[in-house]
């Protein structure tokens, strides 16, 4: 199996030789970037496009490895056993599948996402080391271990919130999405917008990445928040001249709060725009 691309997903050269790369090694594919630049949806055209079924795990601040694995419900077990339920005779209905186990028992491989695995707590990463190394876990509830059937395509984002183990780095393969330059970026609206005039859209990138550029920007806008600015543009047919500045100097676009995401950084656009015209 190779992947080749998608017709939703621009997938630049570098990222299509490091997802086959991960299947070549069959080791999981560590994708690190900036929120917003494509990380899960990855994940969601690989499997689409290799036909594999998709199998997601979105990481919380409060999950837990074993969360992955299993969970045993000993609360359920003993309201049960206090109803006189004839189920608590037998431990397997208290046992909770986690996304591993539906994983490695599925009856085709599989892919399967572990994302934004920055969130959890420092030692997360090391409590699935030996899972994902030797594709097993012991049930000790059942005193059964539970082997892949077939090793699955495991993807894992981080937004690069916390450092990740030097013993959890060496089992993956890593590649680091960069922010989509222009002409890549094209390619990506091309997708999302066919059939957007050059002109709106050639407007809409310089102001894009002027307020991108901008130094002191606490969150500079992503591929994702730029999506959404040019279906508002287009939802309310705001006209090309409104993202045309009269001179090279940076102005205020409209629907600007669609790309600035907090207080700080709105203040300092327009504070930096105000000195650029008490400077013409």
């Amino acid at each position: 199996m190779r992947f080749q691309g998608s017709e939703q997903y621009v997938a630049t050269p570098e990222l299509r030789l490091a997802v086959n790369a991960a299947l070549t090694l069959q080791r999981p594919l560590l994708v690190k970037g900036e929120p917003g630049t494509g990380k899960t949806m990855l994940a969601e055209e690989v499997a689409k496009s290799l036909g594999m079924p998709l199998l997601q795990w979105h990481i919380k601040s409060t999950t837990k490895a074993q969360q992955g694995l299993y969970e045993y419900d000993a609360v359920s077990r003993l309201r049960d056993s206090q109803l006189g339920d004839e189920r608590v005779r037998d431990i397997h209905h208290y046992i909770v599948k986690g996304v591993l186990w539906q994983a490695f028992t599925a009856e085709q491989p599989v892919a399967l996402l572990i994302d934004e695995i920055d969130k959890a707590d420092i030692e997360f990463p090391n409590d699935l080391l030996r899972e994902i190394d030797r594709m097993e876990f012991h049930v000790y509830e059942t005193r059964e271990t539970v082997r892949a059937r077939h090793r699955p395509l495991v993807f894992i984002t981080s937004n690069n919130e916390k450092e990740l183990p030097d013993a959890f780095l060496r089992r993956c393969f890593f590649h680091y999405i960069s922010f989509p330059e222009p002409a890549t970026m094209r390619a990506i609206v091309d997708v999302h917008f066919p059939g957007l005039k050059h002109e709106l859209l050639a407007a809409a990138l310089d102001n894009f990445y002027r307020i991108r550029n901008l130094p002191g920007l606490k969150k500079k806008p992503s591929t994702s928040e730029l999506l959404d600015w040019l279906k508002l543009l287009l939802a309310e047919d705001i006209p090309l001249e409104a993202l045309h500045s009269s001179d090279e100097r940076v102005s205020v676009p409209p629907l600007v709060g669609a790309l600035l995401k907090n207080e700080q950084d709105l203040a300092l656009f327009h504070k930096l725009v105000a000195m650029q015209r008490q400077h013409r």
